[in-house]
């Protein structure tokens, strides 16, 4: 086979399909562009899903005219100075590879105004080479325009999904940047809709109440933690009450960069470990910050993923922040009907400037998710100073065997006596576990059980994990084992044998793709061991029950997620019976 050498036409085209591999990345390309350029208002409009036609329109710093034909040159770029300065990159884009190949996939107008100028420049291209150029009137700012995209690369082009599909890409696009930059305001219009649009008034909660819902908003926690030696972590995180079928809601920056890193979603997913049911994610929008030089973004064609230099300080600042907020701020769920159990002071969304609306609050839903009725009241119960103070609660009897009613200095509490006990229970096995101190009840006679195949293959699985929590079980013949020990609490219910059997069978049930070992050992264990609903509890029971659940450190959930209580404040009850 004959080596030869590609000719600038055919190189073009294969380096743009590393950059362009959908509208998406040409709208990712060119917001960074603008957003480098100092832009404070961004406009994206598209047809077809962006392939037929996108536009996007900044009010940036704009190029000089006699520079347009030299930005469409492959590695020209304003924003590198010297080769020192690539490891120290303080913009967006840098490579200088995103306007050459988006003129060699698709059409380009661009029109480009510096402050300074009478008239803008304009410059057309076809097939990547300059066709017409020129001056224009406009506005100061920069406007690209990019039609047929992927129309001369059919095999390219058979590998785009739908128009709506692809429009969904480009919406999480910027809705992405929108969180990243609040100060700036993004307008989406999409087949001649609005499909976004923030105030830009440098108000993450409000880009968010933009771009989710002003309920989704109204429920979000900001981040309270203190610098991680070289790392600060900023941002809002979305309480338990509120979350998703997905992790497509976990917006991760660094530096103002939009990046995807498995390790760092799976640090906000852990953080929330415990509070969330299974198969459920949170919403988050993170920001990291941290020097230049301690985080290399030239690792990725699409500038998509990064490398720490010292990726478990960064791994565990951004847990400890989560998780120390959600200790610190989780709200306990109101029985009022004034609004969202978690309000932020009395925040109310701006508007966007120049609108006299409100923005129109791009929810990007999942088939699980449902909507709910916005409602900018601030909740009557009030927001908890820490977890782990609770207020002091007395208990005054039970709902159906299954609720404990308590009276604290706020109002009226009922609380889950099942959900209460596991979340105490699931604490403790898990303090065992990490301190390697057992806890277990030997039994004074070794009970045999039969597992079947499934189950002998959990106990092998868990066996590290099931003796640090207190169980002793050995192999004693085909399919049967001696149980020895178990926890004091499964010691209690009687039936031992039974009890080994459902606990693994709850273990098998315990499969979501974030729960670890330790987590579920612990959470199915809690689960087994705890007071039943339907059990009658006498009062010194009850309050030694709110008594444990007051010292645990994440009291207002159970480990599968539920809440553990919720609260009707007295002004809610004062209302009810009208005497407000």
């Amino acid at each position: 086979m004959t080596i030869r050498v590609l000719t600038p036409h055919e190189a073009a085209r294969i380096a743009a399909g590393e950059v362009i591999e959908r509208p998406a990345s040409v709208v990712k390309e060119l917001v960074e562009n603008a957003l480098d350029a100092g832009a404070r208002q961004i406009t994206v409009e598209t047809r077809g899903g962006g392939i037929a036609f996108l536009r996007v329109t900044d009010d940036g710093c704009g190029i000089e005219p006699d520079e347009l034909s030299i930005a469409f040159e492959r590695h020209a770029t304003s924003k590198l100075r010297s080769e020192e300065e690539l490891w120290r990159i303080e913009t967006l884009g840098f490579r200088g590879e995103a306007l050459p190949s988006i003129a060699a996939a698709a059409d380009v107008e661009l029109v480009s105004r510096p402050a300074g100028a009478l008239v803008a420049g304009r410059i057309v291209l076809r097939d990547g080479e300059i066709e017409r150029q020129g001056s224009a009137g406009a506005p100061p700012g920069t406007s690209i325009t990019v039609q047929g995209l992927f129309r001369r690369q059919p095999a390219r082009l058979k590998f785009m999904r739908s128009a709506a599909a692809e429009g969904g890409q480009i919406a999480t696009v910027l809705t992405h940047y929108a969180l990243a930059y609040p100060e700036v305001r993004f307008t989406l219009r999409a087949d001649k809709r609005t499909a976004l649009a923030t105030p830009g008034n440098g108000d993450l909660r409000d880009a968010a109440a933009a771009v989710y819902s002003v309920d989704v908003a109204a429920e979000l926690l900001p981040l309270d933690a203190e610098p991680q030696g070289l790392v600060e972590v900023n941002g809002l995180i979305g309480s338990p009450a509120v979350s998703r079928a997905n992790r497509n809601y976990i917006s991760l920056f660094v530096n103002r960069r939009w990046i995807r890193h498995r390790a760092l979603t799976f640090a906000v997913v852990e953080a929330y470990q415990g509070m969330l049911p299974s198969g459920r994610f949170p919403i988050a929008m993170i920001d990291v910050r941290l020097p230049l030089d301690e985080v290399d973004v030239n690792v990725h064609p699409a500038k998509a993923e990064v490398r720490f230099r010292d990726e478990r300080a960064v791994f565990a600042a951004v847990q400890r922040a989560v998780r120390a907020t959600l200790s610190a701020r989780t709200p306990v769920p109101a029985l009022d009907a004034a609004g969202p159990a978690f309000q932020a002071g009395n925040w109310q969304p701006q508007p966007a400037e120049g609108n006299g609306a409100a923005s129109s609050n791009l929810e990007l839903r999942d088939s699980n998710s449902e909507p709910r009725t916005p409602s900018l009241e601030p909740a009557a119960s009030p927001q908890l100073p820490a977890a782990n103070d609770l207020p002091v609660l007395r208990p005054v009897g039970q709902v159906s065997n299954t609720y404990v009613i308590a009276e604290g200095p706020e109002g009226l509490y009922l609380v889950d006596q099942h959900a209460a006990h596991e979340r105490v229970l699931y604490e403790r096995y898990l303090r065992q576990q990490a301190e390697g101190v057992e806890e277990l009840q030997p039994l004074l006679q070794p009970a045999t059980v039969e597992l079947t195949p499934s189950q002998r293959s959990l106990l092998a699985t868990f066996s590290d994990e099931l003796r640090a929590s207190g169980f002793v079980i050995e192999p004693f013949g085909d399919g049967a084992y001696l149980v020895r020990a178990v926890p004091p609490a499964l010691a209690v219910r009687g039936d031992v044998t039974k009890a080994v059997g459902e606990l693994l069978d709850l273990l098998a049930r315990e499969d979501g793709p974030r729960d670890s070992p330790a987590h579920r050992v612990a959470a199915s264990l809690a689960c087994h061991a705890s007071v039943r609903a339907g059990q009658t509890m006498t009062e010194d029971e009850q309050r030694e029950l709110l008594s444990m659940l007051e010292a645990a450190e994440h009291p207002r959930t159970c480990p599968h997620g539920r809440p553990t209580m919720i609260h009707m404040s007295a002004n809610a009850l004062a209302r009810q019976f009208r005497r407000r």
